[in-house]
C-alpha cells in the first residue's frame, strides 16, 4: 500500500530546455508551472537553469557544461533536488543522478507525488499506486540506490519507500493485482452510474486550479474541498443539482494538465469515464490566468483521446473578478495592441464569438454572473431532458410561461 505523509519544505532547482518545439516563452510557461507543482508538493524552488538544445541530450538531458554549472550551484548552495521538466528516460535519471549526487526528480515524478499525496479513496490511491509502479519498473535499478540516499521528501511517497528488496517481479505482481482491483472498482462505478438512472449528466472539466471544485461548491450547495494549488480534488464527486424545475446529476472531476503523464491518463480510466458518459460538459476556463488559452488547447487534447471533444459543451470563463489587463494611454499612438491589452469585451469579440458552444463568464467564488450561468445550464440541459422525456414537453413550456 502507498504511504503519504506531508512533504517537509526543501529548496530545489528546476531545470528546462528552449527546444526546436518549445520556444522561449513556452519554457517560461511550463517552468513557472512547475515551479507552482514544487510548490503544491511541499517544496520551494531557488533558482531555474534553462539551456537551449535542438533536442534534449539523451544521456544528461542538457548539455555537460550546463550540467556543471548545475552542479556547482547544488554544491555550493546545499541544494537536495533537481526537477527536470520533461520525463526522464531511465539511462537519463542514472547519468544525471550520478554527476549531480542529489535527488533527481521529473515532471511525471512529481505529479504523481502529488497525487499520491491527494489520493484519499480506496479507487484514487489504486489508481496513482499503479501509475507509480508503472513509471517506477524501467527505473528499478537507479531507484535503489536513489533511495537508499535519500531518506524522505518530495517524490519520496509511494512504492520502494519501505521495500528496497522488491524487484521486477514483486513490481509486475502488483501490478497485475492493481489492474485487476481497477476492473473491479470500474465494474462497480458502471452500476452506480447505471443505478442514476436516466438522469441528464452534466461534468466539470478543465485544467487543474481553475476553480470547478469552487463552481460545484456554489452551484450544488455542497463542500466539496477546494484550495488553490494544483489537484486539489482528485476523487470523482457527484452532487444532484435543480435548477427551476430540472434535476440533474453534476460531476467534479480531476483537473487535467500539459504534459500529463500517461500514466495517469490510462490508470484514471474509471474516473474519465465520466467524462465520457456525461451529457454535457461544463468546460470551466480560468480566465485570469495568461496562457488560458493553451490550457484550452490542452484539456481538448484530452478529451480528444477519451472520444469526448465533440459533447455538448458550455464554456465556462471563470474568475472575472481576478482578470486584469494592460492599459493603453489614449495619446500612444505607438504601442500596439496585443492580448495582454485585451479587455474582458475584447476577448468576447474574438474567437470566442465564433464559438459553436455557449459561452459564459462568471466568478464562482464571488457569484459574479451565476444567475446567468444558471440560465444557460439550465437551457442546455433542457435540450437534453426533454429528448430524454420528450412527454414531459409541456410541463416545461407551462413552467417557462
Amino acid at each position: 500500500m502507498i504511504e503519504t505523509r506531508k512533504a517537509i519544505s526543501e529548496k530545489a532547482v528546476l531545470i528546462g530546455l528552449i527546444t526546436q518545439h518549445q520556444d522561449e516563452k513556452q519554457s517560461e510557461e511550463y517552468l513557472d508551472e512547475l515551479e507552482f507543482l514544487t510548490l503544491t508538493a511541499g517544496g520551494v524552488a531557488v533558482k531555474r537553469f534553462v539551456q537551449k538544445l535542438e533536442k534534449p541530450n539523451p544521456k544528461t538531458f542538457l548539455g555537460t557544461g550546463k550540467l556543471d554549472d548545475v552542479k556547482a550551484y547544488i554544491e555550493t548552495h546545499n541544494i537536495g533536488t533537481a526537477i527536470f521538466d520533461d520525463e526522464l528516460s531511465p539511462a537519463q535519471l542514472r547519468n544525471i543522478e550520478r554527476i549531480l549526487d542529489c535527488k533527481i526528480l521529473d515532471r511525471t515524478n512529481l505529479i504523481l507525488d502529488i497525487f499520491a499525496n491527494r489520493a484519499q479513496t480506496s479507487s484514487a490511491k489504486a489508481q496513482v499506486e499503479l501509475a507509480q509502479y508503472e513509471y517506477l519498473l524501467p527505473r528499478l535499478t537507479r531507484m535503489w540506490t536513489h533511495l537508499d540516499k535519500q531518506k524522505g521528501g518530495i517524490g519520496m511517497r509511494g512504492p520502494g519507500e519501505t521495500e528496497i528488496e522488491t524487484d521486477r517481479r514483486i513490481i509486475r505482481d502488483k501490478i497485475t493485482l492493481l489492474k485487476k482491483k481497477l476492473v473491479a472498482i470500474d465494474k462497480q462505478m458502471a452500476v452506480q452510474r447505471k443505478n442514476r438512472g436516466k438522469m441528464v449528466r452534466v461534468a466539470l472539466v478543465g485544467y487543474t486550479n481553475v476553480g470547478k471544485s469552487t463552481l460545484m461548491n456554489v452551484v450544488s450547495k455542497s463542500e466539496v474541498f477546494a484550495e488553490n494549488k494544483l489537484f486539489a480534488t482528485l476523487d470523482t464527486t457527484v452532487r444532484k443539482v435543480v435548477i427551476k424545475n430540472i434535476p440533474f446529476l453534476m460531476t467534479d472531476t480531476v483537473g487535467f494538465i500539459r504534459k500529463l503523464p500517461t500514466q495517469l491518463v490510462e490508470s484514471f480510466k474509471s474516473t474519465l469515464d465520466e467524462v465520457r458518459e456525461a451529457d454535457l460538459l461544463l468546460h470551466v476556463v480560468d480566465i485570469s490566468h495568461p496562457n488560458f488559452e493553451d490550457h484550452i488547447a490542452s484539456v481538448n487534447k484530452i478529451l480528444g483521446e477519451i472520444d469526448s471533444v465533440d459533447k455538448p459543451t458550455v464554456m465556462v470563463f471563470n474568475k472575472i473578478d481576478a482578470y486584469t489587463h494592460q492599459t493603453i494611454d489614449e495619446d500612444d499612438l505607438i504601442t500596439e495592441k496585443t492580448k495582454a491589452h485585451y479587455t474582458l469585451e475584447d476577448w468576447k469579440k474574438t474567437w470566442m464569438n465564433d464559438l459553436q458552444k455557449e459561452s459564459i463568464f462568471i466568478s464562482a467564488l464571488n457569484k459574479g454572473n451565476l444567475e446567468e450561468f444558471k440560465e444557460t445550464v439550465y437551457k442546455e440541459v433542457r435540450k437534453i431532458h426533454i429528448q430524454r422525456f420528450p412527454y414531459n414537453d409541456f410541463l416545461y413550456q407551462e413552467y417557462t410561461e
